[in-house]
């Protein structure tokens, strides 16, 4: 029997060091493939990432062609999206853990909001293309675009959220109550403090998603060529994604370079906005453990 079971034992040791050495394997292959493909798109977009291609409105004519349009467009839908979406989602989550109790409609809820979270995302375009671009008669505006990135983001909201309250002890809140604090204290002075970090995580990487969304879109009609900034939520606008597009679909060797360049814009944006992300949840930890 000891024979065997040294047997067997050396069988597994084996077989972990072969799954090891694959696994390894898949995941430096999944690395140098990234690396090499950022390598191609910063090569090709290098000679035109300069500050008047930040600065400079888009044009058909490639060396006066910029960004600057899509970029304040793209900050406009973000930043109106994570106004509506960051206090939907964290009530959504509140009510769901702490006053809705375990009913069939709770139940029925949860399972809807775990479905919707992986939908894709060109559904959620037609359905802001039918209620808020035709339905309440916004057209091809900011606001359209910011309601159908609500709609995208605010499932993966809720559910981060209610995992970041699940994640608070539960020795802190019952310490509260046992303080004589009522449900609604401890939740607004116990647990959304200290669970502030990961919502914040969580809200910015969903927000990051819907900044790179290329099918809503233009599902809701984004304007692929425009010349003027958007200055309230009713005006029209262009985003990064779909400028991108717009210069990678032509055939112009120029052109292809601008979408090159474009990418490593959205790129920036996105890596900066996962840079505070992890600043957010680093500042409210420090202060959770305080």
């Amino acid at each position: 029997m000891t024979g065997e079971w040294q047997r067997r034992r050396r069988v597994r040791q084996r077989l972990d060091r072969i799954f090891a050495a694959v696994f390894l394997l898949a995941i430096a292959l999944s690395l140098l493939t990234l690396v090499v493909l950022l390598w191609d798109v910063v090569r090709d977009g290098a000679r035109w990432l300069r500050w008047e291609f930040l600065t400079s409105y888009p044009s058909r004519i490639p060396e006066r062609a910029g960004i600057l349009v899509p970029l304040v467009g793209s900050l406009w839908v973000i930043g109106l999206t994570a106004l509506i979406a960051l206090p939907l989602g964290v009530a959504a989550a509140v009510y769901l853990e702490f006053y809705a109790g375990d009913s069939w409609l709770s139940r029925l809820i949860e399972a809807n909001i775990a479905n919707l979270a992986g939908v894709p995302s060109i559904v959620y375009g037609l359905l802001g293309l039918a209620i808020f671009v035709r339905g309440l008669h916004l057209g091809r505006s900011v606001l359209a675009a910011a309601l159908t990135m609500t709609l995208l983001v605010l499932p993966v909201i809720i559910v981060a959220t209610r995992e970041a309250l699940r994640s608070v002890p539960v020795s802190l809140i019952h310490g509260a109550y046992a303080l004589g604090a009522t449900r609604w204290q401890v939740i607004r002075t116990v647990v959304l403090p200290t669970a502030a970090g990961s919502i914040m995580t969580g809200v910015i990487l969903a927000i990051s998603r819907a900044l790179g969304e290329t099918a809503p879109m233009i599902t809701i009609g984004a304007w692929a060529f425009i010349t003027f900034l958007p200055r309230h939520p009713l005006d029209g606008f262009s985003v990064l994604p779909i400028q991108i597009f717009n210069w990678a679909a032509r055939p112009q060797p120029a052109f292809q370079q601008l979408a090159a360049a474009g990418i490593v814009v959205l790129l920036a944006v996105l890596l900066s906005l996962n840079a505070v992300a992890i600043w957010l949840r680093n500042k409210y930890q420090k202060k959770a453990e305080w």
